[in-house]
């Protein structure tokens, strides 16, 4: 089976064309593949597929087998492949994802893509289409205590499920250890994914993320949406912001107008591979 492996600004996803293969037991692949040494090593396995409904389909499934509704990042990584190797012509595509449609837009020139503005849809703020055990309109702050410690989390659904926290210092924070605990909390009951979040000015985010089924990634595109969405909510920031991540910087913006975040940022290939498993 050919794949490509790509990567978001650090969030590395196993790409399989599934116009030319096919992946019987895709959670099963995901698993095996994405582990470091054993297998090619990512966050996941992202299957390119047709669709009925938009110029390409895509398929996640993360590092754990479990499949997610959407991401960000992979989404501009298949723009980048869909255009580069000749599946389309277009600059402006729509995507279905697991999360609904998503529109595509290219900046290519001479046949290479140097960027992709990915239109993430609108927020979801109720915890009740969120899958937060809470009640209320919103999730705003809400005091959690894990290991003792207060903590005031702000939930989004952006596709997929989202506990944002702001804190002084992303880099103090012990991830691998509270991520888990948020990630599987009573509170979510399908889980969810923690960023945590220092504002640097009012134009200017930095950001740590435990995805969900996946572990602590170097990016997270919903994840970069949701902390974005939660700090305007909170007053924090502004609605305009570039993004610090881990693996790379992203630009985002949460317009006033259509309720849609957007966010654009660079996709870069790795290498093409052939499984032989």
């Amino acid at each position: 089976m050919r794949f490509t492996k790509m990567h978001g600004i650090g969030n590395d996803y196993i790409f399989v064309n599934c116009f030319e293969e096919i992946v019987q037991d895709p959670s099963r692949q995901a698993l095996v593949m994405s582990r470091p040494h054993f297998g090619v090593g990512a966050d996941g396995l992202v299957l390119l597929e047709r669709s009925e409904t938009a110029d390409f389909g895509m398929r996640i499934f993360n590092a754990d087998g479990s499949e997610a509704e959407m991401c960000g990042n992979a989404a501009r990584c298949i723009g980048k492949f869909v255009y580069e190797r000749g599946m389309t012509e277009k600059t402006e595509l729509t995507l279905e994802t697991k999360a609904g449609i998503r529109q595509l837009t290219l900046t290519a020139d001479k046949g290479k893509v140097s960027r992709v503005k990915v239109d993430m849809g609108s927020p979801e703020l109720n915890p009740r289409n969120i899958a937060v055990d809470l009640p209320g309109e919103i999730v705003l702050r809400h005091r959690l205590q894990i290991l003792g410690q207060n903590w005031y989390i702000t939930c989004v659904n952006m596709g997929n499920p989202h506990c944002v926290i702001f804190v002084k210092d992303p880099e103090a924070i012990d991830v691998p250890t509270l991520g888990p605990m948020f990630e599987n909390h009573p509170l979510f009951p399908r889980r969810t994914n923690v960023e945590f979040v220092r504002v640097i000015r009012r134009d200017v985010l930095q950001m740590r993320v435990w995805e969900r089924g996946a572990g602590e990634t170097l990016a997270c595109g919903t994840g970069a949406s949701a902390a974005l969405v939660a700090a305007v909510l909170g007053g924090l920031s502004d609605r305009t912001v570039q993004m610090k991540l881990t693996g790379g910087n992203l630009e985002l913006s949460w317009n006033a107008e259509d309720n849609h975040v957007y966010q654009s940022g660079p996709a870069e290939y790795v290498f093409d591979g052939e499984w032989l498993g």
